[in-house]
């Protein structure tokens, strides 16, 4: 009898939580959602329980009212179980914090938003750190545990429809071959559909959730992918990703050219890097060339006229170089230059062509072109640094500064790279979601927009929904810390209203 009070309570909480101050809304009817077709919802991620060390506060009923009167109707729970659980051990739970997670979902569902729930460290498992002990993919121990934990939700939600509450098993799992992932996401999906057989699973792909997840499809899940690249753009300066300070300032569109140039020793390689436009002003294109190889006669010509025609030879001793570096293995010298070599470019210059001619390579870390006049500075970064890439076309506006080139990244190649692989998961009864997406705030704010544009454009075309890591942090629209956006003062937060409106139109 006491249980059978308890659920009773549970349901009605669930099912008429009160708001505090904040007002009920109107009645929202919710759009059905199944594994085989999911809606395109649209929304955020709350991290309100993400880590039990330094992201473990209060939900907030106005997180959800804003979210709702903004137009949103989803949002995501990436949660840590060690929120909920006593001293430590995964088989103790602590009722109270539970309730607080009842709470939240029965505010975000009166508010007319789907909550789907997720174990972003679940036991034996996380892509945060510190690591868990144990193994869930071959640890039987864990699995039970898992298995514990989500069942419990189950119990405690049954009765919520799947429009209103879904629950996503794991954050992007790894770390073990698809197949056992997927025997394992299917242990507790399993586990779960026995106490509540109505209730919509979501399953993250594999490789980071960013490929579909083939050992599933069939199996009564719909799949989660991530809008996280390119990589160097979401997560530059991202202090949890090693070397990412030292990565070159993104862009959007990425515009992409490497920074080898390759002379007569490397024939199959050898080859100018072009850059095309029509400069309106007599200007000044300096390169700044980082490492020589034995040999390179750097030469720059001007629609066919050289402007320059440098011999770069590395030797022992002093000279032009910052470093002399002598490679025995080949009896060479590699020398590190760490200098600027310049050449002039009449105004109406269409065609520049910058090459190593004969000897062996060098690099280069940037080209500047300046004008003359001092009205305007175009910086070129190559944002490769790879091996054996033979250089190609770049397209620069009139002031030098880059438009296009060959390789370059852009919403069509997001499109093949990023949803295509989905579209043909998605024909085959799968429902998929973008179930994170977003860009650190490190990233410049307008290179951020361009970039969230052509994505939200892809999102919207494929017809899949979508939820911004996060709602207030250092991706998201409120709070971001970013220090190149006009914020507006809302309600006590820094409100990124260039960013929300850019979400809303989609």
């Amino acid at each position: 009898m006491r249980r059978t009070i308890l659920k009773t309570l549970l349901v009605t909480l669930l099912a008429a939580a009160p708001l505090g101050a904040a007002e009920a809304p109107k009645t929202t009817t919710f759009p059905a959602a199944s594994a085989q077709e999911l809606p395109r919802w649209r929304g955020f991620n709350i991290l309100n329980r993400f880590h039990v060390d330094w992201s473990n506060r209060p939900f907030e009923a106005d997180d959800f009212k804003w979210i709702a009167e903004w137009g949103f109707n989803f949002v995501r729970f990436p949660m840590d179980y060690r929120t909920w659980i006593l001293d430590k051990d995964w088989n103790k739970v602590n009722e109270e914090e539970l309730k607080k997670i009842d709470q939240a979902v029965a505010w975000a569902n009166q508010y007319g938003l789907h909550v789907c729930l997720n174990f972003h460290r679940a036991p034996g498992f996380t892509v945060n750190s510190p690591k868990e002990a144990k193994d869930l993919w071959t640890d039987a121990e864990a699995q039970e545990a898992c298995v514990k934990h989500w069942t419990m939700f189950a119990k405690r939600y049954k009765g919520i429809p799947s429009s209103k509450l879904s629950f996503n098993l794991f954050n992007e799992p790894g770390g073990a071959d698809g197949a056992t992932l997927a025997k394992v996401s299917l242990k507790v999906a399993k586990a779960i559909w026995a106490i509540d057989p109505q209730r919509l699973i979501i399953c993250d792909g594999m490789g980071y959730g960013k490929d579909p997840h083939q050992e599933l499809v069939g199996q009564g899940v719909a799949q989660a992918t991530r809008g996280y690249g390119p990589f160097g753009l979401t997560h530059y300066k991202a202090n949890w990703v090693d070397g990412s300070a030292g990565w070159a300032i993104p862009q959007w569109p990425v515009i992409r050219f490497n920074s080898y140039l390759y002379g007569t020793d490397k024939k199959d390689l050898m080859g100018p890097l072009v850059l095309e436009g029509a400069l309106a002003k007599k200007s000044e294109l300096r390169i700044h060339v980082n490492t020589v190889s034995r040999l390179a006669n750097l030469a720059i010509t001007a629609d066919g006229k050289v402007v320059l025609s440098k011999k770069l030879e590395p030797k022992d001793g002093t000279g032009e170089w910052k470093t002399s570096v002598y490679k025995p293995e080949w009896k060479i010298y590699q020398n590190v230059y760490d200098r600027d070599y310049s050449a002039i470019l009449p105004a109406g210059t269409r065609r520049v062509e910058i090459s190593a001619g004969e000897g062996d390579w060098l690099t280069f870390d940037r080209i500047e072109i300046v004008a003359v006049d001092g009205s305007s500075t175009a910086l070129l970064r190559p944002n490769g640094a790879d091996w054996g890439v033979k250089q190609g076309v770049l397209t620069c506006d009139a002031q030098g500064n880059l438009t296009g080139g060959t390789g370059s990244m852009d919403r069509k190649a997001l499109w093949e790279k990023d949803i295509l692989p989905w579209k043909a998961l998605q024909a085959k009864g799968v429902g998929v979601m973008v179930g994170e997406w977003g860009s650190y705030n490190k990233t410049p704010h307008d290179v951020v927009m361009r970039w969230m544009k052509d994505c939200l454009e892809n999102y919207k075309e494929a017809g899949w929904g979508w939820a911004l890591w996060n709602f207030r942090g250092d991706f998201g629209v409120m709070d971001s810390g970013r220090t190149d956006v006009e914020y507006e003062d809302f309600n006590g937060h820094k409100l990124d209203r260039k960013m929300l409106e850019l979400l809303q139109a989609y």
